[in-house]
């Protein structure tokens, strides 16, 4: 791995960076009445969804995968397109989310840990425990014309790891989805959205297309895709102002750089 941090920092910052695309960041779709239950605000329910669904539509807007999204902006073709992204990969993504994806002519991006295949959300202390999917769900996902990324092995905070471990989280979980759905992912999500540019190098050397974060600082490019979350609370109006945050923020990035 490259020790000096600053040639890797300037190899990830373009001297003339465009513009993110919007990506909007979820987890959990399921059926829940009172927030203390949800104290990450990882939870929509499928009712939420749907109405975010259906606002994009209203703007005009299209939740697409990552992967579909950024190739569709590399042929000149992005406009209209939101990237939607699924983090973790728990069962009720199956159950919820893909129903409404279909139903609304949507695709998105799971990205899931083959290393906690069929186990629960153990990094969450305050829980609630959500199930993860099986290798035969995360097929079962990948055959339904979703993308499936990788989120590392066991949700590891990447920054804080050695060389040996961010190589296994890296490579060894793309290896592990190639094995279980015939093909190599593209993309990667940084969990906890922790990174820097030691980890973004590797990420790219491991052979990623693309990787996503949450709020990248400094870092850019396309393996440092910023994204918004999306919470329960969020109605159009809210939607409005983190899309046009989110605007504003790309704006400033690229002048700035």
């Amino acid at each position: 791995m490259p020790a000096d941090t600053d040639t890797a920092a300037a190899a990830v910052v373009p001297a003339r960076r465009t513009a993110s695309p919007w990506v909007l960041m979820y987890h959990s779709v399921a059926e829940f009445t009172d927030p203390a239950e949800d104290p990450y605000g990882i939870t929509v329910t499928p009712l939420a969804l749907e109405a975010q669904l259906l606002w994009l539509r209203s703007r005009g807007l299209r939740g697409v995968s990552v992967g579909e999204l950024l190739r569709a902006r590399a042929a000149g073709a992005g406009t209209g397109l939101v990237g939607l992204t699924f983090d973790d990969g728990y069962t009720d993504f199956l159950t919820h989310a893909l129903p409404l994806l279909r139903r609304h002519g949507c695709t998105a991006t799971l990205f899931v840990l083959p290393g906690r295949l069929g186990v629960d959300n153990v990094w969450d202390p305050l829980g609630p425990r959500k199930s993860l999917l099986t290798a035969e769900g995360i097929r079962e996902v990948a055959a339904a014309g979703q993308e499936i990324g990788s989120h590392g092995l066991l949700h590891q905070d990447l920054t804080a790891a050695s060389d040996d471990v961010l190589l296994q989280e890296l490579r060894g979980s793309r290896d592990l989805l190639r094995e279980l759905t015939g093909a190599l992912p593209e993309g990667f999500c940084y969990p906890y959205g922790h990174l820097d540019a030691r980890v973004v190098d590797a990420t790219r050397a491991a052979g990623y297309d693309y990787a996503c974060a949450i709020d990248p600082g400094r870092l850019a490019g396309p393996h440092a895709l910023p994204r918004t979350h999306v919470s329960q609370a969020d109605g159009g109006t809210r939607l409005r102002v983190k899309h046009l945050r989110h605007r504003v923020r790309e704006l400033r990035r690229a002048v700035h750089w």
